[in-house]
């Protein structure tokens, strides 16, 4: 060591400087990185395990059961965060860093931060092929890890030490950018990970980072003004950016100052108290009644902080009025200039600050009597979706309405992904705090439930974090559960048992199709499946009771809310009823050619919507 060098390894520089990054929250400077998750295997063990161990009292280590549950739960705490800490992920080579590649995708298409930190081959080749390494017979330079590059916003392999200084300086520009953000990965080869290198002292001063919040141009918000000034029936669709730019109070402010209505994407539910008279809850494929209805002759919809994928948009065959203008409110061009859109580059918080500033005393006309109006139908549906009843398999709506007369949403973190609940979550849940709602929706990956919960448990431990997961999903990844147990973050999962991929199983038949390998009875198999959950569930430590009617659902979530250790809740539930009310068309495609009459029958539907579509990309 030189007077301003130290002399570490690549893993040990690699940890000391995530230790070293601070952010601000609340008045209170912590540290941006709130721990690694960790599965140690041969190629991360030596160099990333030692270097972990040797600041474990300062620095948290987790262990879980499972590489892509451990990530998903890094993503969750990002997402419960809103972006403002993260977590790292290391792993072995081969398997265990592959099995992080579906996570990088969840987190990619969600937009948020997860440090990837899988181990990879050796980089002076020498002892090649090692234990796990997939060769090219093309291409010496290709290891397994070259898989993140297209689910990484940023993608590196050391194969120097060196290469780590300029490798994080470009890791943090992006974990922090509100553009770029997205999962980074370091591909570390496992040689380089225990060679030491003098690595300068500054590399490991403390720096705490601001999140930047660019202001819009003022030719884009004079366009942006003129455009609502001129409008007779604008909306607002309200994106996952104005949660994780922290502009929920923003954005209820512009909406009750210009009297202009508000709908929710997946990603932004939460975004708006749903109790207030100007919210039309959620819009799209999954949406109200209410805020389809508005958005369908909407002529200007202010899109804050959404990319407007196909369920919020109806497969862009919602919006009906020729005269539609978009106005993109996102801090990406990227996305603000999406279907035609009129792009207003900013931070959520600061552009809708700016543009109420600018529109002055303009009010949209009649709107909020229309919302009224609209809302009032809706929640007339879904209070009869969400009552209670004596069926024999109860409907997903009335697990949800027994949840919510339960547990209420004032203190309560609801966290799904993918299957049908998230469907009926969008339509019936109403959250009443920002953060309240938690849905995978983005990549709609089955797994994600028990793993995300405990992400949003360990991001938010004052919080009554409630999982609903079908059987097919916990099936799926469950393995997290027990890391719950252990970890001691107590997670409350509901789970209802139809028997199969339900969701998937009722796509199939509206599309013309046979009922088909979807439910466990349309399946090719010897033994009828039976499966015990509530064992499977105290077998790996965590409470569990099954029951027999949504009277009985009711009084155990009531019963089980003062648990201190995981519990798992057991409903057999329908796997073909849905909430008939609210909803739009979404483009599946159905085959032009079969041999089933129903086939053709939709076929016919089919095109019938597709011709709604707008042409704009």
């Amino acid at each position: 060591m030189t007077a301003n060098t130290v002399r570490l390894t690549t893993s040990q520089a690699l940890v000391r400087f995530m230790m070293a990054q601070k952010t601000v929250i609340d008045g209170e400077t912590l540290p941006i990185f709130a721990g690694c998750w960790a599965i140690f295997g041969h190629g991360n063990v030596a160099g990333m395990g030692e270097a972990l161990q040797a600041v474990r009292d300062d620095f948290p280590t987790y262990r879980a059961h499972n590489e892509q549950g451990m990530a998903h739960a890094a993503i969750a705490f990002a997402k419960a965060s809103f972006r403002r800490r993260f977590m790292a992920c290391t792993t072995s080579i081969g398997p265990g860093a592959l099995n992080l590649v579906t996570a990088a995708g969840v987190a990619h298409v969600n937009r948020l931060p997860v440090l990837f930190l899988p181990g990879d081959v050796f980089a002076s080749r020498l002892p090649d092929p090692v234990l796990q390494q997939i060769e090219d017979f093309g291409d010496g330079s290709v290891s397994a890890s070259d898989c993140f590059r297209p689910v990484s916003r940023y993608f590196d392999r050391i194969q120097r030490p060196e290469q780590l200084i300029p490798a994080l300086q470009r890791t943090m520009q992006v974990l922090t950018d509100p553009v770029d953000c997205g999962p980074v990965t370091l591909s570390l080869c496992q040689d380089v990970q225990a060679e030491a290198f003098d690595f300068p002292e500054a590399l490991f001063a403390e720096k705490v980072w601001a999140f930047r919040r660019p202001r819009p141009d003022q030719d884009e918000l004079a366009s942006a003004v003129a455009l609502l000034r001129a409008a007779k029936k604008p909306m607002i669709i309200a994106g996952g950016g104005v949660l994780y730019s922290e502009a929920t109070a923003e954005l209820a402010a512009f909406a009750e100052r210009h009297r202009v209505p508000v709908a929710v994407t997946q990603a932004g539910k939460s975004a708006i108290d749903e109790r207030s008279e100007l919210s039309l809850g959620s819009v799209g494929v999954t949406g109200t009644s209410a805020a389809n209805a508005l958005a369908a002759d909407a002529d200007v919809v202010l899109a804050v902080g959404t990319r407007l994928q196909d369920f919020t948009t109806g497969s862009w065959a919602l919006f009906r009025s020729e005269e539609l203008k978009i106005i993109g409110l996102n801090v990406a061009p990227y996305d603000a200039v999406k279907h035609g859109g009129v792009p207003l580059v900013a931070d959520s918080r600061v552009g809708l600050a700016d543009l109420s500033r600018e529109l002055g005393g303009w009010r949209a006309t009649g709107q909020d009597d229309r919302a009224k109006a609209e809302r009032s139908n809706w929640f007339d549906a879904a209070n009869k979706a969400l009552a209670s009843s004596n069926a024999e398999l109860p409907s997903d709506a009335q697990v949800i309405g027994a949840v919510a007369r339960a547990r209420g949403t004032e203190d309560t973190i609801v966290l799904c992904a993918a299957g049908g609940l998230p469907g009926e979550l969008h339509k019936l849940w109403a959250p009443t705090q920002p953060g309240g709602y938690h849905m995978e929706y983005g990549f709609s990956c089955m797994g994600y439930e028990i793993a995300g919960g405990l992400g949003a448990k360990m991001a938010r431990p004052k919080k009554d974090v409630i999982v609903m997961v079908g059987d097919g999903s916990y099936m799926m990844m469950n393995s997290e559960l027990a890391t719950s147990v252990m970890l001691g973050q107590k997670l409350t999962i509901v789970l209802l048992d139809n028997r199969g991929y339900g969701c998937i199983n009722r796509l199939q038949m509206a599309c013309g199709g046979a009922n088909f390998n979807n439910l466990l009875q349309d399946c090719r198999q010897e033994v009828t499946p039976d499966i015990d959950f509530v064992a499977h569930a105290r077998a790996m430590g965590a409470e569990a009771e099954k029951v027999a009617s949504i009277t009985d659902l009711e009084a155990a979530l009531e019963r089980t809310k003062s648990n201190t250790r995981t519990t798992l809740i057991l409903v057999d539930t329908h796997p073909l009823i849905v909430t008939e009310a609210g909803g739009h068309w979404w483009d599946v495609a159905v085959p032009e050619v079969s041999d089933r009459s129903e086939v053709g029958d939709a076929r016919t539907r089919y095109e019938e919507k597709r011709a709604l579509q707008r042409a704009i990309n």
